[in-house]
């Protein structure tokens, strides 16, 4: 497929970097302005994306879609696109649950070939790199390994079957950000007793250790708005494999007491502490 045309849904932090990045290899990135928030619009004007009026106009014109959302959308995103009857390459790379992708998949097939993905590591910019993985039919993830040959996201692919992209990424996510969340608990119940500076002092021993970077805990509390719901998924994801999801769902409550200081860039590990500490 020559310089694509690339439908982005929707443009938050990772999609619109991850959509600029496609525009190096594409004719045009489109995504659907009504209804979303001024930070959207001015997020998809930085990184150059071209804004159309409709979902309707977004699929009609769009050889690919790339579905970069909160998990909670995922779905609902991929029934109004099959709606509209697309008919081109479907890029599922929310953190989702391999069933959920699946399900996305019956949805929009025989019409449009599904490719599942999932992207570890940070939005690409300043420098980072992060890893669009992908599972899938043959000639579609070829195709959007193509897209972002030479860019700063990077791609792997994990074979044919929708849903390894998915269980990959969930899997990770359940170390990484319950991990977060447990640097945040021990710094916590170590201040409540004094002795954080002595734990940190501790932690920075272990360099291989999250918890030799506390300050992350600020960041960490920033994101719970969307931490939480991929831990609620990657818990769906243990218990549909026969494993216990106590952990996961527990972290994601924990995560919860942040949800009122979202994308918080002025945060300090002290208020996320004490936001922490309140019921």
């Amino acid at each position: 497929m020559d310089q694509p045309t690339v439908g982005i849904l929707h443009p938050g932090s990772m999609g619109a970097a991850v959509a600029a990045c496609a525009a190096t290899n594409a004719a045009e990135v489109l995504w659907c302005e009504t209804g979303r928030s001024t930070a959207s619009v001015e997020r998809a004007t930085r990184f150059g994306l071209s804004p159309v009026a409709t979902l309707a106009e977004l699929v009609d014109r769009s050889d690919i879609v790339i579905s970069l959302c909160p998990p909670a959308a995922a779905e609902g995103l991929a029934r109004n696109v099959a709606g509209h009857h697309f008919a081109g390459v479907y890029v599922e790379a929310n953190a989702i649950n391999p069933v959920r992708t699946q399900r996305i998949a019956t949805l929009l097939e025989p019409d449009a070939t599904v490719v599942d993905g999932g992207v570890v590591g940070s939005p690409p910019v300043r420098g980072k790199a992060p890893t669009l993985y992908l599972s899938g039919p043959v000639g579609a993830t070829e195709c959007i390994k193509a897209l972002f040959a030479g860019t700063a996201v990077r791609t792997a692919v994990l074979g044919t079957e929708v849903g390894k992209a998915s269980a990959l990424k969930l899997s990770y996510a359940a170390f990484q950000k319950t991990s977060r969340v447990l640097v945040a608990l021990a710094v916590g119940m170590a201040r409540e007793h004094g002795v954080d500076q002595e734990l940190i002092e501790i932690a920075s021993k272990r360099t291989d250790s999250y918890l030799s970077e506390p300050q992350y805990v600020a960041k960490t509390a920033a994101r719970a708005w969307r931490w939480g719901p991929e831990l609620e998924e990657a818990a769906d994801a243990l218990a549909a494999a026969g494993l216990p999801p106590e952990i996961l769902r527990a972290a994601a409550t924990t995560l919860a007491r942040w949800h009122d200081v979202k994308d918080d860039s002025e945060l300090t590990l002290t208020d996320a502490l004490d936001r922490l500490a309140q019921p």
